[in-house]
């Protein structure tokens, strides 16, 4: 492939853009998107033909822009590959799926996460220690013993920082400085204290994509030019000069991605709520205040941080305006400016040597519209640890508020690949920006106790580090609200409000917001039901076989019998091996484990092993063997 000083990505042929890490995902995202068959790319025939054919034969849907949009992407991920590798060569085609060693198969040393487990807790709903009605720190100091009987190795705590509140803590308004709501730094230092005594770690959740509208750097840079905090953000002048927003984006929370401020004549960017103001990464003195910020909390002896929308951070020069196809297909305009901005590596790369590097702090990045190939890229060294993509989390050709049942089908076939990609990948199935797993699989109700185990275990025995949200470990279920007026979460009502604008009927549209509402994870956490709790106890038995076996955080995995509908079955081979069959739907369905070599039952989320009906699998069972 010729460097990308000469590479003509605008008129690149198919099979070439598929090599490119960037070209290739999003090609893949597209066609998920769309529920369109990768082979219609893959195949000769499609793949020797060129963008410009591609534009022609899309009767002028694929428009100049576009491919110039799409070429300047294809230029970024391969200056991002080359910049790693030192050729011009980006993702190849993956290995195939047996594999070698899976630290080595991920190109860099195993760090302490590899065989750590790791829980989630969301603040405001998590625990309430003295029944007052309030879920604080004082609250989930109460359940570290709880925790760590669990088996669980790292704490990650969703923003506790002092916030107006507009999306729950996720709009800063002070770094330095706990959220009364949740109590003051003298409860976060023994909630710290208690973690570390217990040989726990903790990770905090970090916005450092926006901060709120109250911050004193937003309030400085609105009064006036000559403050040096106007360039923290990402403002342009309007009024008279400029009547319209700077350009088209929308934001991801609905309508403009601008706020105009009259009295100032200026717009101000947020790509979320109105009131979280995007921070602007051109700035060196921004970048020097949040480093300092982030070694603040290390020097408290914090062991990490989990980074919100951090490929954000770096827009595209200019802001030009999102392409309008492309706004179609993703839902959102611009997006194509800052899923994967031109300087975000360099980002990563210096926000590591100037804050983490220092104090060997762990990092997971949140990276909405990143693909596998370019999560390898941004965990590649010097860069991120680990990052949580999202293109699992929905079936092919859905969105979080489409009304459906998920098909574990497609999670099996997205695990394999992603197994082959990135098998240290961060492994989750729930977490607080989306409904429960159990109720997406069944909305009716029926099987969300067996589902939940089998998601256990599969969380608990494939490649990569699994990541548990609060609750999920005792089974919780999406809740059951009546109306609107239950719903708390800034972006469904933000939703809620643009479908009847658009004379959506109110139980229409209240049934969409239903279906995806982030609210369904943030309820208060029903302690009552951890008392003889089948799934919690499947969770237990299953963190502690993880930690018992080797072959479970590192060695070979192989996937067998891939192609039969409704069943997952794989091995992890170290010194010794181990075989998980999964049953994927809810019929019985026949095991396939006898026409292996003399596998001994170890472990079944229905039964005891002694109790295993070897021949038949019963519904969304998952069990574990001995390989002998």
């Amino acid at each position: 492939m010729k460097s990308a000083k000469t590479k003509n990505w605008a008129d690149a042929k198919i099979r070439d853009i598929y090599k490119n890490p960037m070209g290739r995902d999003i090609i893949d995202k597209s066609l998920m998107q769309m529920n369109i068959p990768d082979y219609l790319v893959t195949n000769p025939l499609t793949g020797s033909l060129s963008m410009k054919t591609m534009a022609t034969l899309s009767g002028g849907k694929v428009s100049k822009n576009f491919r110039f949009n799409f070429a300047r992407l294809l230029e970024t991920g391969e200056k991002a590959a080359a910049g790693l590798t030192g050729s011009g060569n980006a993702a190849e085609e993956p290995s195939g799926l047996t594999g070698s060693d899976d630290a080595a198969a991920a190109g860099k040393s195993a760090g302490w996460w590899v065989d750590a487990v790791f829980y989630q807790i969301y603040p405001r709903s998590f625990a309430d220690n003295d029944g007052d009605g309030r879920y604080n720190l004082r609250g989930i100091i109460g359940k570290l013993d709880y925790l760590k009987e669990l088996g669980i190795d790292c704490i990650w705590l969703s923003p506790i920082y002092d916030s107006p509140d507009d999306d729950n803590g996720y709009d800063i308004r002070d770094y330095r400085k706990i959220d009364t709501r949740y109590g003051d730094m003298a409860d976060f230092d023994n909630l710290l204290t208690g973690i570390h005594s217990r040989g726990m770690r903790l990770i905090m959740d970090l916005v450092i994509n926006h901060t709120s509208d109250e911050h004193v750097w937003f309030q400085s840079a609105l009064a006036g030019g000559d403050s040096p905090c106007r360039d923290y953000y990402l403002i342009r002048e309007g009024g008279v000069v400029r009547p319209h927003p700077p350009n088209n984006w929308t934001s991801l929370f609905s309508g403009p991605a601008w706020n105009h401020y009259p009295d100032q004549n200026l717009w101000a960017m947020h790509l979320f709520s109105k009131k979280q103001i995007d921070l602007n990464w051109e700035s060196p003195a921004m970048r020097s205040e949040i480093y300092a910020m982030i070694r603040w909390w290390l020097e408290k002896g914090v062991d990490g941080f989990r980074l919100d929308v951090v490929n954000f951070i770096s827009k595209a020069d200019g802001l030009p305006d999102g392409d309008t196809l492309i706004g179609e297909v993703m839902g959102y305009r611009g997006i194509e400016h800052y899923f994967f901005g031109p300087r975000l590596m360099q980002y990563l790369n210096e926000m590591r040597r100037e804050a983490f590097e220092p104090f060997q702090a762990f990092t997971v990045g949140e990276t909405p519209g990143v693909g596998l190939n370019m999560s390898k890229l941004l965990t590649s060294p010097g860069h991120l640890d680990l990052v949580f993509g999202f293109d699992h989390l929905e079936n092919p050709g859905k969105t979080r508020f489409d009304e459906y049942a998920y098909d574990l089908n497609f999670l099996k076939k997205y695990l394999i690949k992603q197994a082959g990609i990135l098998p240290d990948a961060a492994l989750y199935f729930e977490n607080h920006d989306n409904p429960r797993m159990p109720s997406k699989i069944d909305p009716s109700g029926r099987y969300c106790t067996e589902i939940s185990c089998l998601l256990a275990l599969m969380l608990m025995t494939l490649p990569g580090t699994p990541f548990i949200f609060q609750g999920q470990e005792l089974g919780e279920i999406n809740a059951d609200f009546k109306n609107i007026s239950d719903v708390s979460d800034v972006e469904s009502l933000g939703l809620y409000k643009e479908l009847i604008g658009k004379g959506t009927p109110e139980p229409e549209a209240f049934r969409k917001i239903l279906a995806g509402t982030r609210d369904h994870a943030r309820k208060p956490v029903d302690w009552g039901k951890a008392a003889e709790n089948q799934v919690l106890n499947c969770y237990k038995t299953l963190i502690k076989l993880r930690k018992q076996r080797s072959e479970l955080t590192g060695g070979k995995t192989t996937f067998l019998f891939i192609a039969y509908k409704d069943y997952f079955c794989y091995i992890r081979k170290g010194n010794s091996a181990l075989l998980m069959e999964c049953n994927l739907g809810k019929r019985k369905i026949k095991s396939r484990v006898k026409k292996l070599t003399r596998p001994a039952p170890l472990y079944s989320t229905y039964a005891a092993p002694h109790q295993i009906n070897t021949t038949v699998l019963q519904p969304y069972e998952g069990r574990v063997y001995e390989l002998v």
